[in-house]
């Protein structure tokens, strides 16, 4: 199977998943990851402002706001077609819907690379080897490869999206580490 076939199927399986459900797994992926040693660790998460369908970062983010850690989530220039991490401090400011219907903030100041201490990722599909299938625009492959990001990527995604094996190639950055419901997943890479 190819990698938009691929997306396409799981596109269709998360518009399956029933509102109770998500919001149950998105609470219990959310209890696992803020639990593990390099979230409680990291001073700055960069999070995402999740879409329909995907894990709800809401309570990442609020635990993250009462614990005095710094949130950064990504800010997409369309135009240059790469992220810059951008540090939020509320949800209801400063926060737009954009042409693509991602939620992003308006203003907030850049955040330097090397001061992110966890990414977290979204993504459609993964396997254990940590390959990651992104909806095809490649903006986080660009910002870990550009900018050599050293900080630890963790994703978080349903036991829906795992797959045997996600089609790869040289340019794809593999994960650390895979979140859901069910278990944290140190990535086996290849």
């Amino acid at each position: 199977m190819d990698k938009d076939q691929m997306r396409r199927e799981l596109k269709a399986r998360l518009a399956q998943m029933r509102p109770e459900e998500q919001i149950e797994k998105s609470r219990r992926i959310c209890d696992l990851l803020i639990a593990a040693e390099p979230f409680q660790s990291a001073s700055v998460v960069m999070l995402f402002l999740s879409l329909p369908h995907e894990v709800d970062t809401t309570p990442l983010i609020l635990w993250s706001w009462q614990h005095d850690k710094s949130v950064v989530v990504p800010k997409v220039s369309w135009e240059q077609r790469h992220i810059i991490p951008v540090e939020i401090t509320s949800l209801e400011t400063g926060i737009t819907q954009d042409r693509m219907g991602l939620r992003n903030p308006v203003s907030g100041l850049p955040v330097p690379f090397e001061d992110i201490d966890l990414v977290v990722t979204p993504g459609l599909g993964f396997d254990r080897q940590g390959n990651r299938l992104g909806r095809g625009g490649a903006y986080y492959d660009r910002f870990f490869s550009t900018h050599n990001i050293r900080a630890a990527k963790w994703a978080v995604c349903f036991s829906e999206q795992l797959r045997p094996e996600i089609p790869h190639n040289g340019h794809d950055v593999p994960m650390d580490a895979i979140v859901t419901e069910q278990e944290m997943i140190p990535c086996l890479k290849a």
